[in-house]
């Protein structure tokens, strides 16, 4: 029996097979993933889809909120692919445990595609393949874009390469308002939403909050679909102002990002590192080298 190409497994997808959408995903994060954009580069008439970012500290209710914007975006007809960057916790393993339940909802939808992305091979945390898999989504006509990263690490940074907006989750108190500052978070942060906020100390995390960011800040209780729409409406109101800049930007980021994780892959960089450790080269130069592949 002869193997499906990748032209077959795109019109299948397409077509609204759910097995060829995961081998394609699937190839993304493999030596194929080439091959699988040189497909996707040929079709004609396909769109980017808006793709929200949904980050923050773990326990804050990232999935909580991504299954409730789910919800909301199913709602209104539209079809919603969810990447999550956590390889511990993989949505299409099945593993919906904790919060995660509020997905289990949508497993079965099938205009809801969950797929977990590894982060394998990228010190960053955001996974290289996110971009492909975004193309990928695109191609099969998912409407929006949703992206939750695993909470711990660069990936929270990087995540504003790809998404806009990039929405941070916080919880009330436990000083995560200064930790996200600390850590970065806020600068990258276009919507701020406080999360479990019918506990105590969600108006004081919020006046902390506007002493450190310009971003719009929302209260959430996405356990009880409590601010879903408000914060619909934040990201419809940000996409409308996006701009050239924004997205010249954007673009810059990932390519620096996907070049950092290129060039650790690099064959002669082991080499390299051999002869800089050993004085025969000084690491400016075998950066340089690295960089025009001499």
């Amino acid at each position: 029996m002869r193997d499906v190409t990748i032209d077959e497994l795109i019109a299948a997808a397409r077509a609204g097979s759910p097995r060829a959408a995961g081998r394609l995903l699937s190839f993304v994060e493999s030596p194929r993933r080439d091959e699988v954009l040189s497909a996707l580069a040929a079709l004609e008439g396909v769109v980017s889809a808006p793709v929200v970012g949904i980050t923050g500290p773990p326990g804050a209710g990232k999935s909580t909120t991504v299954g409730a914007l789910v919800g909301a975006y199913r709602a209104a007809g539209k079809r919603v692919a969810v990447l999550a960057v956590d390889p511990s916790s993989p949505y299409s393993g099945g593993a919906l445990l904790g919060d995660r339940i509020r997905m289990a909802a949508h497993i079965n939808d099938p205009d809801v595609l969950i797929r977990s992305v590894a982060t394998r091979g990228h010190l960053g945390g955001l996974a290289a393949s996110v971009p492909a898999a975004i193309r990928l989504v695109s191609a099969l006509a998912f409407d929006v874009v949703v992206i939750e990263t695993v909470g711990v690490g660069q990936s929270e940074i990087e995540i504003a390469a790809v998404a806009d907006p990039t929405v941070v989750i916080l919880n009330p108190g436990a000083g995560d308002a200064v930790q996200a500052a600390k850590a970065g978070l806020l600068e990258v942060a276009d919507i701020v939403a406080v999360n479990k906020a019918d506990r105590e100390g969600a108006d004081q995390t919020v006046r902390d909050l506007r002493g450190e960011t310009d971003a719009p800040i929302l209260k959430l209780v996405a356990a009880q679909n409590e601010g879903i729409a408000e914060l619909l409406d934040a990201i419809d109101a940000h996409r409308r102002s996006d701009n050239p800049a924004r997205r010249a930007a954007r673009a810059r980021s990932q390519i620096l990002s996907l070049a950092s994780t290129l060039l650790r892959q690099h064959p002669q960089l082991g080499r390299l590192a051999e002869a800089v450790a050993d004085g025969v080269c000084d690491p400016y130069a075998a950066a340089a080298q690295l960089i025009v592949g001499e």
